[in-house]
C-alpha cells in the first residue's frame, strides 16, 4: 500500500495500478435500460490503455457498435439478454507492464406478469392423477418454479406423490388424495431479479362418486431420446410417474456402469443432474418407475458436443473424441458416412484425428464413432476449407478514423483471405517497418499508441496471398483530447437539500461535447424531470439534484463524449436523513404501572442514531403521547427501555421513534393493545360539594374519576357524611363508575344543618382513598314572607314595568336566586296567570292588550323553593296609538334640504292622544337609521346629495308609536335641481 502511495505520489514512471474494478451486476431490463456502466480505472505512467474480455473472448469496441470505452470503463449500448450477459474483465497495460481486473458477473433478466384470465376447474377421481399447467409469462433468466396450495404463505411441497417441472412449471400429482380439493396457483420467480409473480388460481375438485383402482405407472415426465451436452455445463433429467400405488423412481446406466460419484439425485429421485459434464458421462441414461402393479422405463442418449472448424487452406487440424466405458471403446473416423484411412497427411492415433496442411479435398462431414460390446457412441462435426485471394469488398480499411493527440488508434486490416495474407502498411508513400510508437499485430491491424498530430494522414493496407494482392485506405484525424477541468466532488448531503455535481471539459473547438450522467451504473433519464436536471451548456453539464431523497445515495459518473474521445469523473453522494423506523417492538413484563420495551434498530440514514423516543396512547387519549422511561433519557445504543407511571388497567399501544442529527424519524409500528395489571384505585373524587336541593334532602356532588383512573373492574364510590360535631360516619355505597351525585333524605334534617362529607373509591382489588372532608349544608326552608312595596307603571299600551323591595337577608328566608313575577287580567284566575322570572327586583311584562286591567303578584325564590306571593295589585295598560297613519305628506328638495308637511293625526276616542311625531330617515335600504321627533307637522331634514333616501313617519303617543305611514324614496339628484312632490 506505502508502494501504491509512492507510485501514485508524482511523476514517478511505473505500471499500471487498479484503482476501481468491475463488480458482479444484475441488470433487470425494462424499456429505460438503454446503456449499462461498468466500472475500471487503473492509475499508470505512462497513462495505461485498456482492453475487455467477455466469457473469455476479447471485446473489439472499435468495430462494435454496442461497446464503447469511457476512459477505462465499459459502456454498453442497448443491451441486449443474450449477447451481452456473461463474465467482463477488465486489462490495462502500459510499456511497463500489464494488470487485469476480477472477473465480474453481468447478467441481464425479465419477468412479465401472468394475464389475468381465470382458469377453468379440474375436477378429478381420488386415486387418479392429475396434472396442473404453469403455463408462465414471457421471461429471460433462470426461472423458478413453486405452487401455491389454497393461498397458503409457504410453497407446496414435493414428495413422491407430488413432482414439479422446472422444464415446464407443470404440477404432476401422482395420486390424488381428499385433502388435494382447493386452489393452486403456479409462482414463477426469476432468479437474477428476485422478482415472482403469480398465475391465477386453478380449482381442484375431488369426486367422491367414485374411487380409481389401482394401474401400472406412467411415465408423464421424460428427458428427450437425444441430448446433446457441451463440455463442463451442468446437465439435469426429469422424470416422474403417474400411478396408483405411489410409483417409485430409480436411476441406471444402459451399459451397466455405475453412476458417477458426482451425480446429484433430488426431489425423490424424480430430478437427476450431472454437474461438469465431461465425454465419459456420454451414454444411454435410464429412468424406472415401478408400483406394485407393474414397472415403466424411459431412456435417452446424452451426446458429447464437439463443435465444427473452419479452416484456412495449408492450416493444420487436429480432433479429439473421447469416451468411457468397461471395457474400454475402440474408435473409428467416418467422413461423409465412410471409413477414413490413415495415410499421408492423415494420423488418427485413438480417438485423436490429425490432417496436416488441409485442402479443399479436406472438407466434409466428420464422425468420431466409440463402440463396445454394449454398442456405439457417434459424434459429428464438419470442416470447410477456404481457398481464396484478398479480398477488401466485406471489410474494408475505415475511410475516416478521427481520434485524440495523445490517444491511441487501432487501423484494422481485415481482407477475406484463404490462407491467410501477409500485410504491410503505408502511409502516403512511406512503408511502415514499426517503431515505438506504430506496431502491426499478427492479425495485421496498425495500432499507433500517444499519436500525435503529425500521424495525420492517409494510411493503406498492403495484403497478398500466393494467389494474388489487394489493398484499402483511409484517412488518420488528429484533434485535441477532451479534459475535466471541474469534476465533481464526492460530498455528503441532507434529505431535502438541493446540490450541484459539477463537470465542466476543455476539449477541441471542432467537436461538441455531450454529457450523460449516470447514477449507480445506470444512465440519468432527464426528461422525467422529477429530481434530477442537467444544467449549464456549451462545455459545461453540472447535475442538479432537487429534493434529494435517500434514494439518491450513490455513485454518480459524469461520461463527457466527443467524436474523438469519451472522458468521465465519479464522485460518491451519501445522503443523510432522519433515521428509519425502529423494528420487532416487543413489551414484556407487565405491572400495574410499569411495562419494559424492546425493540431492534431501523436504518440509520447515514446519521447515528442519538436517542429513542418513546410514545403511548390509549383507547380515550388525544393522540400519541411522550411517556417516563428508565432512563429518563433512552440512548441510541440502548434497545430497550421500562415505561412507567402508567395507570392501572388501562389498555396501552405503545411505538418507538428514533432521533439523529438531522431529526426524528418516523415511528416504529405500534405495539398490539396491552392491558396493565389491575391496582387498588389511587385517586380520589375532586369537587366535593353539594346543598340545596327540597326541605329535608343533603345534597352530594362530586368529578366521576376518569376510567384510566379506576385502576380496575367494578369500580364504585363509597359516600360518608356526619352531622358537623359527631363521631360516626354514615356511609353509603354506590357500585356504578358513572355516578356523580348522592342524596340522603330524612324529614327530621333541620334546614341549613352542617354535615361533614368526604367520598371514597373502590374496585375489585380493594378500597382507594377518600377525598378531603368538606362541610356542606343541608337544603333550607322555602322563603317565608313575600317582597314588599310592590308597584307598577304603565309604560305603554303593551308594557308594564313592575317594582319591588329585595326580602332581606336576616328575614331567615335563605339565600334569595330570584323572584317570580305573576300577571293575569281582571276576571280570570290566578291560576292561569303567566309568570315572569327574574334575578333583579324589577320586570318588564310585554306582550299586554292596551287599556286592559291586570292583578300582578311577586314572591322570591330560594334553593328550596318559592316563597308565598304578596297582595296581589292592579294595573292598567294605556290607550292604544292611533291605527291611522299619517297622511298628505308632501316634500320639496332643495339642494341638499328636505322639507317634509303631513296632515294631523286625530286620535279617537278609545286611542292615546297624539303628543308628537317621530321622523325616521336612512340611506336605501342597509344603512343606518337616523330617529328626529317634533311636535309640528313639518321638518326640515339638512342632507348630503347624490344618494337615495327613505323616510317614514309615526304618530307618537302615551300608548306608544302609531302606524307608520310606510317607506317615502326621495332620488338622488342634482344640488341645483328642485323636486315638489305630495304622498297620499
Amino acid at each position: 500500500e506505502d508502494l501504491k502511495k509512492f507510485f501514485l505520489s508524482g511523476n514517478t514512471l511505473h505500471g499500471p495500478l487498479l484503482t476501481q474494478e468491475p463488480s458482479d451486476s444484475i441488470f433487470p431490463l425494462s424499456t429505460d435500460d438503454k446503456q449499462v456502466f461498468i466500472n475500471c480505472k487503473a492509475k499508470g505512467n505512462p497513462p495505461p490503455h485498456y482492453r475487455w474480455k467477455m466469457d473469455g473472448g476479447e471485446i473489439n469496441t472499435q468495430s462494435d457498435p454496442n461497446y464503447s470505452l469511457v476512459e477505462g470503463n465499459l459502456l454498453i449500448n442497448n443491451p441486449h439478454v443474450i449477447d451481452h450477459g456473461g463474465v467482463y474483465q477488465c486489462i490495462a497495460t502500459n510499456t511497463f507492464g500489464t494488470v487485469v481486473s476480477r472477473e465480474a458477473k453481468v447478467q441481464f433478466a425479465f419477468l412479465q406478469n401472468f394475464g389475468r384470465k381465470s382458469r377453468n376447474t379440474v375436477s378429478v377421481r381420488e386415486g387418479q392423477a392429475v396434472v396442473l399447467l404453469c403455463g408462465p409469462p414471457p421471461h429471460y433468466g433462470e426461472i423458478k418454479y413453486s405452487w401455491v396450495f389454497n393461498g397458503q404463505r409457504s410453497f407446496l411441497q414435493q414428495d413422491a406423490r407430488r413432482f414439479i417441472s422446472q422444464m415446464t412449471g407443470n404440477l404432476y400429482i401422482a395420486k390424488v388424495e381428499a385433502s388435494d380439493a382447493g386452489n393452486y396457483t403456479c409462482a414463477v420467480r426469476n432468479m437474477m431479479t428476485n422478482a415472482t409473480v403469480f398465475s391465477s388460481p386453478t380449482p381442484v375438485v375431488v369426486r367422491r362418486d367414485a374411487v380409481m383402482g389401482e394401474y401400472e405407472p406412467k411415465i408423464e415426465v421424460q428427458f428427450p431420446d437425444t441430448l446433446r451436452v457441451s463440455k463442463g455445463s451442468s446437465v439435469k433429467l426429469e422424470c416422474f410417474a403417474l400411478g396408483n400405488p405411489v410409483p417409485s423412481i430409480s436411476w441406471r446406466r444402459a451399459d451397466g456402469n455405475p453412476l458417477p460419484g458426482k451425480i446429484k439425485i433430488n426431489h425423490f429421485s424424480g430430478v437427476l443432474e450431472i454437474p461438469y459434464f465431461r465425454p465419459e458421462d456420454a451414454g444411454v441414461y435410464e429412468c424406472v418407475a415401478a408400483n406394485s402393479r407393474g414397472r415403466n422405463v424411459a431412456r435417452g442418449q446424452l451426446v458429447f458436443h464437439s463443435k465444427n472448424a473452419h479452416m484456412a487452406i495449408d492450416a493444420n487440424l487436429q480432433w479429439e473424441c473421447k469416451a468411457m466405458g468397461k471395457p474400454r471403446p475402440t474408435y473409428k473416423w467416418l467422413k461423409n458416412g465412410q471409413p477414413l484411412t490413415a495415410e499421408g497427411r492423415i494420423h488418427v492415433e485413438a480417438g485423436r484425428l490429425t490432417i496436416s496442411r488441409i485442402s479443399v479435398l479436406d472438407s466434409g462431414m466428420y464422425q468420431c464413432v466409440a463402440e463396445s460390446e454394449h454398442g456405439a457412441v457417434y459424434a459429428s462435426a464438419e470442416l470447410k476449407v477456404v481457398a481464396s485471394p484478398p479480398d477488401f469488398t466485406g471489410r474494408p480499411v475505415k475511410k475516416a478514423t478521427v481520434i485524440r493527440r495523445g490517444g491511441e488508434v487501432v487501423l484494422e486490416c481485415r481482407p477475406h483471405a484463404s490462407p491467410r495474407a501477409t500485410v504491410s502498411w503505408w502511409r502516403g508513400g512511406e512503408l511502415l517497418n514499426g517503431s515505438q510508437r506504430q506496431t502491426i499485430l499478427q492479425d495485421g491491424t496498425l495500432r499507433i499508441t500517444n499519436v500525435s498530430a503529425s500521424d495525420g494522414g492517409r494510411y493503406t493496407c498492403l495484403a497478398r496471398n500466393h494467389f494474388g494482392t489487394s489493398s484499402s485506405s483511409g484517412t488518420l484525424l488528429v484533434k485535441e483530447p477532451t479534459k475535466i477541468l471541474v469534476p465533481p466532488l464526492s460530498l455528503d448531503a441532507t434529505v431535502g437539500q438541493s446540490i450541484v455535481l459539477p463537470c465542466e471539459v476543455s476539449s477541441d473547438s471542432s467537436l461538441i461535447p455531450i454529457f450523460k450522467w449516470f447514477f449507480n451504473g445506470k444512465a440519468i433519464d432527464f426528461s422525467r424531470r422529477e429530481h434530477f436536471e442537467m444544467i449549464g451548456g456549451g462545455f459545461a453539464g453540472d447535475l442538479m439534484v432537487r429534493n434529494i431523497q435517500l434514494k439518491h445515495s450513490g455513485k454518480y459518473v459524469c461520461m463527457v463524449h466527443t467524436e474523438v474521445d469519451t472522458v468521465s469523473a465519479a464522485a460518491d453522494l451519501i445522503v443523510r436523513g432522519p433515521p428509519g423506523a425502529p423494528e420487532g417492538l416487543a413489551v414484556s413484563d407487565i405491572t400495574d404501572t410499569a411495562v419494559r420495551l424492546s425493540w431492534g434498530s431501523g436504518p440509520d440514514n447515514h446519521s447515528p442514531v442519538t436517542m429513542y423516543m418513546v410514545q403511548a396512547r390509549t383507547p380515550i387519549s388525544i393522540g400519541w403521547q411522550t411517556v417516563r422511561t428508565v432512563p429518563d433519557s433512552v440512548p441510541g445504543q440502548m434497545m430497550h427501555a421500562t415505561v412507567k407511571d402508567l395507570n392501572p388497567w388501562v389498555d396501552y399501544e405503545f411505538r418507538v421513534v428514533a432521533i439523529n442529527g438531522v431529526g426524528v424519524g418516523e415511528p416504529g409500528t405500534p405495539s398490539k393493545p396491552v392491558r396493565t395489571a389491575a391496582a387498588v384505585p389511587k385517586v380520589a373524587p375532586v369537587h366535593v360539594s353539594g346543598g340545596g336541593g327540597a326541605r329535608g334532602e343533603l345534597v352530594i356532588t362530586w368529578e366521576p374519576v376518569p376510567e384510566e383512573q379506576q385502576s380496575g373492574e367494578d369500580f364504585g364510590y363509597v359516600v360518608a357524611f356526619r352531622p358537623l360535631g359527631s363521631s360516626t360516619w354514615i356511609q353509603t355505597v354506590l357500585a356504578s363508575a358513572d355516578a356523580s351525585r348522592y342524596i340522603y333524605r330524612n324529614d327530621s334534617v333541620a334546614p341549613l344543618s352542617q354535615f361533614e362529607v368526604k367520598v371514597g373509591v373502590y374496585n375489585s382489588v380493594g378500597e382507594g382513598p377518600f377525598s378531603p372532608v368538606v362541610t356542606l349544608f343541608s337544603a333550607e326552608e322555602e322563603p317565608t314572607e313575600a317582597p314588599s312595596r310592590v308597584w307598577a307603571r304603565a309604560v305603554s299600551a303593551s308594557e308594564i314595568e313592575v317594582y319591588w323591595e329585595p326580602i332581606p337577608s336576616e328575614s331567615g328566608s335563605g339565600k334569595i336566586i330570584a323572584y317570580e313575577v305573576l300577571f293575569w287580567e281582571e276576571g280570570s284566575e290566578q291560576s292561569e296567570a303567566e309568570r315572569v322570572r327574574v334575578i333583579d327586583t324589577t320586570a318588564l311584562l310585554s306582550g299586554l292588550k292596551g287599556s286592559t286591567v291586570y292583578l300582578i303578584s311577586v314572591r322570591a325564590q330560594n334553593s328550596a323553593g318559592l316563597g308565598p306571593c304578596s297582595p296581589a295589585f292592579n294595573n292598567t295598560t294605556k290607550k292604544p296609538p292611533p291605527s291611522q297613519p299619517p297622511g298628505n305628506i308632501e316634500w320639496n328638495l332643495t339642494n341638499s334640504k328636505i322639507f317634509l308637511n303631513w296632515e294631523h293625526v286625530k286620535a279617537l276616542e278609545n286611542e292615546s292622544e297624539v303628543t308628537g311625531y317621530k321622523v325616521v330617515y336612512r340611506q336605501n335600504w342597509h344603512s343606518r337609521t337616523t330617529v328626529l321627533e317634533t311636535n309640528k307637522t313639518s321638518l326640515e331634514l339638512q342632507i348630503p346629495s347624490g344618494e337615495d333616501y327613505l323616510i317614514e313617519i309615526k304618530a307618537l303617543t302615551g300608548g306608544g308609536d302609531g302606524t307608520s305611514s310606510g317607506p317615502i324614496r326621495i332620488p338622488k339628484m342634482s344640488s341645483k335641481f328642485e323636486i315638489l312632490c305630495s304622498w297620499n
